[in-house]
């Protein structure tokens, strides 16, 4: 079977002052898998010599786009997670895949000394890819670490597994290495790192960091890389799997950029079957580019252009204190009751936006979400509500949420509020959403009719936290939401995370 990750590889140009990156359709990358009579999937096991023949199918597809980008001009390539040697594996079946990458520090170009670590073709081969094209060569691939009885946490099998992102330069040289912190549960054939990694690397064109998929959830290590690191881009190899209404790629990761004041360099497995969809680039001020495509199989690469430095620019974003507005304001009285809705396993607490205008407030706990709105075309078929949600969100993972967010419900029946909906004929004229979040990490989706996103020159964020529309254009508004994570309320490791295949 086949498989076709979207955006898999992104061609960057950089000048010391842009970035700029570009779109083209790509053959799909292959994986074997099987499906048992239990649609329990797992992959075929293979030989290691079958592995790398795979694998190396599929970096035949990376080798034709770097050439591509390269000619370009194109300065660093970023691949999805999993792009390499798909998911879906026991620690037994993954084992033939993966390699020993060693610390970068020990200064090792693979494609002119192969031998140096033993056996290592598939770093060798995108370490040459790198050096040939002078092009910066991003990738997901597994490492593996022997271990012994003498550490107490050594696995039964006597080695660690871990899903890696790797990083070489335009010479070839191994110059990144990160290890998932954060893994779902399904990747039972990886390792939990025993310590958290912050990893960062210069380059001429800015200083990067680099997380991989659920890891954007944490503080340790995507809050950590920005505040305390101060990086300039992200690069963020994924494979995501959208989950409506609040938990689809596009939307969350372009409202993570926003909110972290940080370029977002986004790499999304692309495969509709299982949902997953959605690749972009991002900068702190606004959208650059991004596909979102559940129609087709097809994958792309991107074109735009992103200020290398963004702290140093004019237009870099001001700070923004969420919860000013809301705190200054009475809350709006309603002789409405409110009702419970559920949206990814947390019970939200709704009221129903019964007419065309209005003011509405809604609370849980000690958060109080603020609406102000107006429709036009307001049809009686369709039903939207404002929900609050202040909580542990506890299933496929555990991490603290404040949640305000208006919604377009599945159907007139309350009880669908929360359900993922696609489409939307009423229209919003006029929004401004606030809320009383006790934490500065905040990030605000607008999603229109389609799972798309709302141009910036129809919303604005204001410094007192107010998602605000600043055109009368009517909208057709799936869902208005600020997503707020109260990292000091998390267990001490979120474990696992949003509902995904690896």
């Amino acid at each position: 079977m086949t498989v076709t990750p979207e955006d898999a590889l992104y061609g960057w140009k950089f000048s010391r002052e842009t970035i700029s990156l570009y779109l083209k359709d790509i053959p799909a990358p292959q994986v074997n898998w099987i499906t048992c009579q239990n649609t329990q999937r797992t992959e075929t096991p293979v030989s290691k010599e079958e592995a790398l023949l795979l694998m190396n199918k599929n970096i035949d597809v990376l080798e034709n786009a770097v050439q591509l980008a390269a000619r370009q001009g194109a300065h660093i390539i970023v691949t999805p997670e999993d792009g390499i040697y798909g998911w879906v594996f026991t620690r037994e079946t993954i084992y033939p895949y993966l390699e020993d990458i060693p610390d970068p520090e020990v200064n090792w170009i693979p494609c002119t000394d192969p031998q140096r670590f033993g056996y290592t073709p598939v770093q060798q081969r995108l370490s040459c890819l790198a050096k040939d094209n002078s092009i910066y060569v991003v990738a997901n691939i597994g490492d593996k670490k022997p271990c012994n009885a003498s550490d107490p946490q050594c696995p039964p099998d006597g080695r660690y597994q871990y899903n890696t992102d790797v990083v070489f330069d335009s010479e070839g040289r191994l110059v990144a290495r990160y290890h998932k912190y954060n893994l779902f549960a399904p990747e039972i054939q990886f390792d939990f790192p025993k310590d958290s990694e912050s990893v960062t690397f210069e380059t001429p064109f800015g200083k990067f960091g680099i997380f991989t998929c659920f890891d954007i959830f944490s503080h340790t290590p995507a809050v950590v890389v920005v505040d305390e690191f101060q990086v300039d881009s992200v690069l963020y190899p994924v494979a995501w799997y959208n989950t409506l209404p609040l938990l689809s790629a596009v939307p969350f990761h372009s409202a993570w950029a926003r909110a972290m004041r940080v370029n977002l360099l986004a790499a999304n497995t692309h495969n509709t079957s299982m949902h997953m969809t959605g690749s972009g680039i991002y900068a702190p001020e606004a959208v650059k580019v991004y596909h979102y495509d559940m129609e087709t199989e097809s994958g792309q690469l991107m074109l735009s252009e992103l200020k290398s430095r963004p702290r140093s620019e004019p237009t870099y974003p001001a700070a923004v204190d969420w919860s000013a507005y809301a705190r200054s304001v009475k809350p709006f009285l309603s002789e409405q009751s409110n009702f419970p809705g559920m949206i990814y396993f947390d019970e939200l607490t709704f009221i129903e936006l019964k007419r065309n205008t209005g003011n509405y407030t809604v609370c849980q706990k000690d958060l109080c979400c603020h609406l102000t709105y107006k429709m036009s075309e307001k049809r009686t078929d369709e039903v939207y509500a404002l929900g609050a949600f202040d909580g542990l969100h506890t299933v496929e993972g555990q991490y603290y949420l404040q949640i305000c967010t208006l919604l377009k419900c599945q159907i007139s029946d309350l009880r669908t509020c929360g359900e993922p909906v696609g489409s939307a004929f009423t229209k919003l004229e006029e929004f401004s959403l606030s809320g009383t979040f006790a934490t500065r990490y905040v990030f605000p989706q607008i999603i229109l009719s389609g799972s798309q996103l709302a141009p910036e020159r129809h919303y604005e964020v204001l410094r007192d936290g107010r998602l605000r529309s600043r055109s009368r254009t009517p909208l057709p508004v799936l869902v208005l939401a600020l997503y707020g994570r109260v990292f000091d309320k998390d267990p001490p490791r979120l474990g696992q995370g949003p509902r995904r295949f690896e």
